[in-house]
């Protein structure tokens, strides 16, 4: 199996702190940080800065923070709080005593606040937050002052201490920092440092009535934390000037922000607000449904936390926004899944084949080995061989296209593990729907080859029809059947929702065996596909079985058809 690509792509980041360390910046540290808002569940892209920050942590032998930027207590729950750091553990990362709340910071936010107050650099604003976005002015026009910038310290940091104290309802007043209404960023034209929230926060509780923005926070936490390199997605290279020009005022311990082009995955969204939306209106069935790509529906669908280690290798870290193909993605699960899942056999639209020649009431059990290329590996399990088998419906053609190499009349084939067999007869209901093929068996075929030469060009996979496994299989694929749903300004991303991404198969006929598989197992169904045992729905013995990925990228040829968008 090769890749889609070079196995590694690059990483500039590295280059940068490989510079850092020849000239001794940091004092050869290495210090980074994961920073989280506790406003959600983590998705793929957040995978993508998590093997970054904790990776170039642990190749340098420096640490990674875990930080939880919790500014905005009206979005924020310890539910997201627990999965983050549950999440970030599963991909195989810790950061051990360093695990921070920007909240841990808010006595000393405030008094950077008060600082700047004094220093004629911030001023409180009774603007509200719609006169302040008419006044900000545009990319080619300046912005208007307030008509409250040229208030006095002393009335500035009167108003302030009463913000904090709740003398003023939400949203009536904001401190904003006092910088440059003309500047050419619009992020330094007097941006906003506190707002008016009068709600409890989750771990300061009713502490405070006043917290401060994500901009004033994050340079100041890194700051305190002493990061070194603090890693960013591109769209905040805008705000670097602001995180710069904060520390600079404060003459704090500065840091320096490197941005990076976030993770763009076809066929899938990644705005937490679309994912929200998906999950309030039903669209999917949770935060953890595995067509989802949170980390939680990736775990619960069976991707596994070092193949997602390595897709994340594989793309590299780059400086400019691209769009990674969901091929590459599935290849890396593949490829992970290759040595690991056992081999059975599972008929997910079952055909039930008679053998007439076969005793009908003898049953026998043939070895068959859960990694073919390597028996010894995981050893052996036996599948039980009778009479009455079931196939998938599809391996059997009553009239064959030219180079269809499965079961068809008068046509012989090998069972996989077991005996050749010829189709003689074939059994049709009233409408004329195939419900039995009738065969006979070549027993001097056991297990291999005819002793006199003869070949077959198809093997087909079965299990026995009086001893099997009735279970529920769930065959997920891509949520929407274009590449870049969210990318069409006149129809809205539900229309591209892909009516095929669930189907849910009730009576599927599993061999035997997997009536002990339990949640968490993964197996590959040879020629069918890898699935995951699914550690929510399932019951001892009562697995349900959620496909992971198929056993090769059908979507290229759809596309290339036009049978996908």
């Amino acid at each position: 199996m090769s890749a889609p690509e070079e196995k590694t792509a690059g990483n500039f980041i590295r280059a940068i702190i490989d510079q850092d360390m020849e000239t001794d910046k940091w004092g050869g540290r290495v210090v980074t940080r994961f920073p989280p808002e506790p406003n959600g569940y983590l998705h793929i892209g957040h995978a993508k800065s998590i093997c970054l920050n904790f990776g170039l942590a642990r190749d340098y032998g420096g640490r990674c923070h875990l930080r939880f930027d919790d500014t905005n207590p009206v979005k924020e729950e310890m539910e997201y709080v627990d999965s983050i750091m549950d999440n970030v553990r599963w991909l195989g990362f810790d950061w051990n005593d360093h695990q921070y709340y920007a909240s841990d910071y808010f006595d000393q936010i405030y008094q950077y606040a008060v600082e700047l107050i004094k220093a004629g650099k911030a001023y409180v604003d009774d603007q509200s937050a719609e006169e302040i976005r008419a006044t900000r002015g545009t990319l080619t026009e300046p912005g208007v002052n307030s008509p409250y910038r040229d208030r006095s310290v002393e009335e500035n940091l009167d108003l302030f201490e009463r913000m904090a104290a709740g003398e003023f309802p939400d949203g009536s007043k904001v401190l904003r920092a006092k910088i440059d209404m003309a500047h050419p960023n619009l992020h330094m034209r007097d941006p906003a440092m506190y707002r008016i929230r009068k709600v409890p926060h989750h771990r300061t509780g009713d502490k405070w009535c006043i917290y401060p923005m994500y901009d004033f926070t994050h340079p100041l936490s890194d700051s305190r934390e002493r990061i070194t390199h603090s890693i960013c997605t591109l769209e905040f290279e805008d705000n670097r000037v602001l995180y710069d020009w904060f520390l600079d005022q404060l003459e704090l311990y500065h840091p320096q922000q490197i941005e990076f082009a976030r993770l763009n995955l076809e066929y899938t969204v990644m705005s937490k607000r679309t994912l929200l939306e998906m999950v309030n209106q039903g669209v999917v069935a949770g935060w953890d449904d595995p067509r989802m790509p949170t980390l939680e529906g990736m775990r619960r669908r069976g991707y596994t936390p070092s193949a997602i280690r390595n897709f994340c290798e594989m793309i590299g870290v780059g400086r400019r926004d691209s769009w990674v193909g969901m091929d590459k993605l599935e290849w890396a699960i593949r490829d992970d899944l290759n040595p690991r899942a056992r081999r059975v056999m599972g008929v997910l639209d079952p055909l039930k084949v008679v053998i007439t020649n076969y005793p009908e009431d003898q049953v026998e059990m043939l070895d068959a080995p859960y990694f073919p290329d390597d028996p010894p590996k995981m050893g052996y399990r036996q599948v039980p061989f009778c009479r009455e088998l079931y196939i998938e419906a599809s391996d059997f053609m009553e009239e064959p296209y030219k180079k269809f190499w499965r079961l068809a009349p008068g046509r012989e084939v090998r069972l996989r593990w077991a005996y050749f067999i010829t189709c003689q007869e074939v059994i049709k209901d009233d409408s004329g729907r195939v419900v039995e093929v009738r065969c006979t068996y070549d027993p001097a075929t056991k297990g291999g080859d005819a002793p006199d030469g003869r070949k077959v060009k198809g093997t087909i996979h079965w299990v026995s029809a009086r001893q099997n496994l009735t279970a529920e299989v769930r065959l997920y694929d891509r949520l929407f059947n274009d590449p870049r749903p969210t990318g069409h300004k006149d129809q809205d991303y539900q229309a591209f929702l892909n009516p095929d991404s669930l189907k849910t198969i009730e009576a599927a006929r599993l061999e035997i065996s997997l009536a002990a598989a339990e949640p968490g197992q993964h197996y590959q169904f040879e020629r069918v596909g890898y699935f995951y045992v699914d550690p929510k729905d399932s019951a001892p013995g009562r697995p349900v079985f959620n496909r992971t990925v198929t056993l090769r990228d059908s979507w290229a040829k759809l596309v290339k058809k036009g049978k996908a968008r």
